[in-house]
């Protein structure tokens, strides 16, 4: 068919590449849609409309090659905190993904998943909500300098050869039963940060074994207010601003309309499942990432709220074959 279009996905085997590709080939409105999804180290079987390139996009004929009769691109492929391969995979991969749309007769999109890692997530101070037009600031680590590389790049693109794409900037993501294990003082604790290193070994222990839920603090004694999406929303804004017109050259924040504050998160907790409660110090800060752009321009709307949010992560039955495996650092 003349009106074929064709969407490369790369991290297409990740959370939210695997959630995407399921939505995508579920809505009649992207009928028209093939997928190919660029996989590495884990690969998805093929069917109808899915297709598969194996390799990394850190060599230029594998992204040359992923590229061919591309009419779109979902850039999510990232190497966390890894410094031997990320400025392979990241950014030179991204170069090679990019220069290869530019040439590309039938390339129309480049969505790019950026992250507030590149705004300073919430190791810096945020006194005021943060909007799309705040200056870079990585935090300490290479991942955080990744995600503001590959937004600069994304807008010299932009600059230099007019590319249409835009850039969808999520906090961290969530999914199934994530929510829940970022609170645990446990070794299975999802993400950072890892309150068994700020109580202690004997004290993680104890509340562990309480199912105790830490209220994290900022310097000054305060609950902390951090941004979080779920995986669904994320998704749905994807969707949203596929061949969207104000979606062009923009970057957009998709976050839940309100960060998580976790005397809020504790409070709810302790009422609805009556788990206690522990302050934990830290010397991060509350940060209010601001997702009005993505409403007003895509009519977008998150539908997890911190009650839902929690809720969905508490009542997750999680199935013998599918056990909690993170496969990347941080």
């Amino acid at each position: 068919m003349n009106d074929t279009k064709r969407i490369l996905v790369t991290g297409a085997t990740g959370k939210v590449g695997q959630v995407f590709i399921q939505k995508l080939l579920s809505e009649k409105k992207f009928d028209q849609f093939i997928i190919r999804a660029l996989c590495h180290n884990r690969v998805l079987e093929t069917g109808p409309r899915l297709e598969v390139v194996k390799g990394s996009i850190e060599h230029q004929a594998v992204a040359e090659e992923a590229l061919q009769d591309v009419t779109h691109v979902l850039h999510l492929a990232t190497s966390k905190e890894t410094p031997d391969t990320i400025m392979d995979v990241a950014i030179k991969g991204m170069f090679w993904l990019l220069e290869a749309c530019r040439i590309s007769p039938s390339f129309e999109q480049f969505i790019l998943i950026g992250g507030d890692a590149g705004l300073g997530h919430f190791v810096y101070p945020h006194p005021i909500p943060v909007t799309e037009t705040q200056k870079h600031s990585a935090y300490p680590g290479c991942y955080a300098l990744s995600k503001v590389l590959e937004e600069v790049m994304l807008e010299q693109y932009y600059i230099q050869y007019d590319l249409n794409g835009c850039c969808l900037r999520a906090p961290w993501i969530m999914e199934k039963d994530d929510f829940k294990y970022q609170l645990s003082f446990g070794e299975d604790v999802f993400g950072g940060p890892r309150w068994l290193e700020l109580v202690g070994p004997e004290k993680a222990k104890e509340y562990e074994k309480k199912q105790a839920i830490p209220l994290m603090l900022d310097p000054e004694g305060q609950p902390v207010k951090r941004n979080f999406v779920h995986v669904e929303d994320l998704v749905s804004a994807i969707l949203q601003a596929i061949d969207h017109p104000k979606a062009r050259q923009e970057t957009f924040n998709i976050c839940m309309n309100e960060p998580v504050d976790y005397g809020d998160l504790a409070n709810y907790l302790a009422q609805s499942r009556g788990l206690p409660m522990v302050e934990v110090s830290t010397p991060y800060y509350s940060t209010w990432l601001d997702n009005s752009k993505a409403k007003f321009l895509l009519g977008w709307r998150p539908t997890y709220d911190l009650q839902k949010m929690t809720d969905a992560a508490w009542e997750f039955q999680r199935p013998d074959d599918d056990p909690r495996i993170i496969w990347y650092p941080g």
